[in-house]
């Protein structure tokens, strides 16, 4: 496909006898924003490594418009801007300084850096701090400037790992503002966080991966669709949860999970206009609802139903 920035195919990387990434595949479209999620040591990181070419892979390659992107390319990795978990600044160093250092290491100078400066400053929010030192920053305006250098080179894919780590939920919504800006100018990003919402808000394409393999390389609607509970009802009853009730309600029509503690109900159902008769049911069981609540299955359903629900450490 002609629109295809990023392929990646048959990633391999091992450590020992431990095997972090084990055929990893997919791809990003030009304009696409892409979700890569996964547990704790599903291999995230090393194949974020890889795809920037810091790590090279055992096996497989991953293809920027068809050049391969390794240790050695550096025509062909300036066109990827990495914003790393761990932030990258000089805390001594005012915003703008760092700026032109970060740079300055992409042979930037002159009157094109300083536009370029002023452009992602701007893009960021910071232009009233260019002056401050990173020292004095929250940890969500670091995380900002930690975007705005990823974006001094005018990258054509932005890879993010975790980037709104420790922020608040102002700096949150400060950095998606930022990317929705630069969705809406046709970027290509890649998008890691354990904060599903997040995802599923920027995200028009999800990976999921566990234990180096890929489970998922969907839209979020085809995700949703592999679920069998599509839709959640959420019911607190007046009084505790009768016995014998849950199994007589998990054979009851539209019903496709269930779990029930005290006087709490989570109901998984095939659709949302099977709530409204389950509740008439229970009404006929003699129990009372007093509070219930439907939803739609999220992002994180899909993501425990794919990688299990067994602690990660």
């Amino acid at each position: 496909m002609s629109n295809v920035l990023l392929r990646v195919e048959g990633l391999v990387k091992s450590y020992g006898t431990r095997r972090a990434v084990d055929g990893v595949s997919f791809q990003v479209l030009a304009g696409q924003t892409v979700g890569l999620l996964g547990p704790n040591g599903a291999g995230k990181s090393t194949t974020v490594s890889m795809l920037c070419g810091l790590l090279r892979p055992d096996a497989g390659q991953v293809l920027l418009d068809g050049q391969p992107v390794t240790t050695g390319a550096a025509h062909v990795k300036r066109r990827i801007g990495l914003v790393p978990q761990d932030l990258a600044l000089y805390e001594d160093l005012s915003a703008h300084d760092n700026l032109r250092l970060f740079g300055a290491l992409y042979g930037l100078k002159g009157k094109p850096l300083d536009e370029r400066i002023a452009r992602v400053l701007g893009l960021v929010n910071l232009v009233e701090r260019a002056r401050d030192k990173p020292a004095t920053f929250s940890g969500g305006m670091k995380r900002r400037l930690n975007i705005a250098a990823a974006l001094l080179h005018d990258p054509d894919l932005l890879i993010l790992d975790e980037p709104t780590v420790g922020v608040d939920p102002q700096s949150r919504n400060a950095i998606f503002d930022t990317l929705e800006a630069l969705q809406a100018q046709g970027r290509s990003l890649i998008y890691t966080s354990h904060y599903m919402e997040e995802v599923e808000r920027l995200a028009d394409h999800i990976v999921i991966v566990d234990h180096g393999k890929v489970l998922a390389d969907d839209s979020p609607a085809a995700l949703h669709r592999r679920l069998a509970a599509k839709a959640l009802l959420r019911v607190e009853l007046a009084e505790p949860v009768a016995p014998g009730l849950l199994a007589c309600l998990r054979a009851q029509a539209g019903v496709t999970a269930l779990a029930g503690e005290g006087t709490a109900l989570d109901i998984g159902l095939t659709d949302n206009a099977d709530a409204v008769p389950l509740l008439g049911w229970l009404q006929g069981q003699g129990q009372r609802p007093v509070h219930f609540a439907t939803a739609r299955a999220s992002l994180e359903d899909i993501f425990l139903d794919l990688t299990g629900r067994t602690l990660r450490d």
